[in-house]
């Protein structure tokens, strides 16, 4: 772990480091937090305020959520189906500087209820795309039930992934953040993709 990593981590009063694959299958992927450095890109990219509620996909320990509230001002929902990963985020919670501004649900994506204030979705490649097509669906359902403006962000999404996205027929590919620069050996799925609702 960097010396960015730890001072993050510090900063936010949480332990999100580690990769845990202990639970993982073909189909629910190892737990691992994104990088602090995506995270400062996604935060500076103006796509997510104070007045937006981000869902955390496969949240994990929380650090997305702690830091983007930290650092936007945004109310963050994380959803993670392992419970002793879970536990790490509603421990960290209890000390985050941004706790206050953070939920944490345990469930599953494929069958989790969107709140109709959620406007702004964060994946973490954290499932396969047959749980995120359902994820998908339940976004959709919330939309429709009360249409807004809903951005939904992909980090590192795999090939699989941007297939389905891009035929997706109720999502329209808006924008991508390349953070190939972040990392060495230009590895093409450091980025993450925007896709909003029609």
């Amino acid at each position: 772990m960097t010396q960015t990593e730890l001072r993050w981590d510090k900063l936010l009063k949480i332990k999100t480091s580690g990769r845990d694959d202990s639970n993982a299958d073909q189909y629910r992927y190892p737990y691992e937090p994104t990088p602090y450095c995506v995270l400062e890109r996604l935060a500076n990219s103006g796509y997510i305020g104070k007045k937006n509620c981000l869902l955390d996909y496969g949240c994990g320990k929380g650090r997305a959520d702690f830091f983007l509230a930290y650092q936007t001002g945004c109310r963050a929902i994380g959803i993670e189906y392992d419970e002793r990963i879970f536990a790490g985020a509603a421990e960290n919670q209890r000390s985050a500087v941004s706790g206050a501004k953070t939920e944490f649900v345990l469930a599953a994506a494929e069958t989790y209820q969107v709140p109709e204030n959620v406007d702004r979705c964060y994946f973490f490649h954290p499932f396969s795309v047959e749980i995120l097509k359902k994820a998908v669906a339940g976004i959709a359902k919330s939309y429709y039930a009360e249409p807004r403006e809903l951005q939904l962000f992909f980090y590192y999404p795999s090939d699989e992934y941007v297939s389905y996205l891009m035929t997706c027929g109720n999502l329209l590919f808006s924008d991508e953040i390349d953070c190939r620069d972040l990392f060495a050996g230009k590895n093409p799925r450091e980025k993450i993709l925007i896709f909003e609702f029609l």
